[in-house]
């Protein structure tokens, strides 16, 4: 055989093994999925670490950040995100009734206690009558908010009333008044009235040491509805690539960099016995 044709053979068969080196990287890179995830600006340090754990699943994690408590589940009805992570279960079965929508949980994450904070005093006895209370003026968060300040002897309610409202306080002993504000905007309050019940994320946001707090909400079996979940629209809740996901979210690196982000703020709760 002549050099010729051995030099030909040689270039032959590397550009044959190029060539199928090429296909198997095209292949590889087309069995990779995208899943785009919407959350809240708060959560994405916690995010990007579920994005590095499913990396090695061929999934890749984009993540969605939105502002306020009603565009993540638009864009997820709407197709614009796959599956979200931002509200807690009460606030989903509410959308859905609202926007005759079909979301559901694919699985739980974390639950994040409301408490009552203030830069005017230390302790409960020390609100006086007719102190100004700020609380959520969402529905189910001023239901907790309420239902906070009822289980600590403050208020009584409706009895029998799932989502009570001020209009519901049927005896109030220190004569609070109530300011409504978006639950964002609670913490940023307090120089303004005697007391906020402030929302965990936002708690952590603000910077609001927990361990200040002058009541918390106690994790127990009524607090089921208050979970955070992974949203999923009905059609996908058996979809293998999101179970992924809600996987390696619910893992212990995670919940380190829960504790990192948000402290005492917010709990893990894909383990928790409620």
């Amino acid at each position: 055989m002549s050099k010729f044709k051995k030099l030909s053979k040689v270039i032959l068969l590397v550009f044959t093994a190029l060539f199928i080196f090429v296909l198997a990287g095209c292949s590889s890179q087309s069995k990779e999925k995208t899943v785009k995830v919407g959350i809240n600006p708060s959560d994405a340090a916690i995010w990007k670490v579920v994005k590095n754990e499913v990396k090695s699943e061929g999934i890749n994690l984009k993540i969605v950040e939105f502002n306020d408590y009603n565009q993540p589940n638009t864009a997820l009805v709407q197709g614009e995100v796959n599956i979200n992570a931002y509200q807690h279960t009460f606030f989903l079965n509410s959308w859905n009734k609202a926007h005759h929508s079909d979301l559901v949980s694919i699985g739980r994450t974390v639950i994040q206690p409301m408490s009552l904070y203030s830069h005017k005093i230390t302790k409960l006895s020390d609100l006086k009558d007719g102190a100004k209370v700020a609380i959520p003026n969402d529905a189910s968060n001023e239901a907790r908010a309420l239902q906070l300040l009822e289980a600590n002897g403050l208020l009584k309610l409706d009895a029998g009333v799932t989502l009570p409202s001020t209009k519901n306080i049927k005896e109030n002993k220190l004569n609070l008044k109530f300011t409504t504000l978006d639950a964002a905007q609670t913490a940023r309050s307090l120089d303004s009235v005697d007391a906020a019940i402030v929302n965990g994320n936002v708690a952590s946001d603000a910077k609001l040491d927990p361990k200040k707090a002058i009541v918390t909400e106690k994790i127990n079996e009524k607090s089921k509805p208050w979970i955070n979940i992974i949203v999923a629209n009905k059609k996908d809740k058996d979809n293998a690539t999101y179970k992924k996901v809600v996987k390696a979210f619910q893992t212990k690196k995670v919940a380190k960099e829960i504790k990192k982000v948000y402290g005492a703020s917010s709990i893990p709760a894909w383990n928790a016995k409620l």
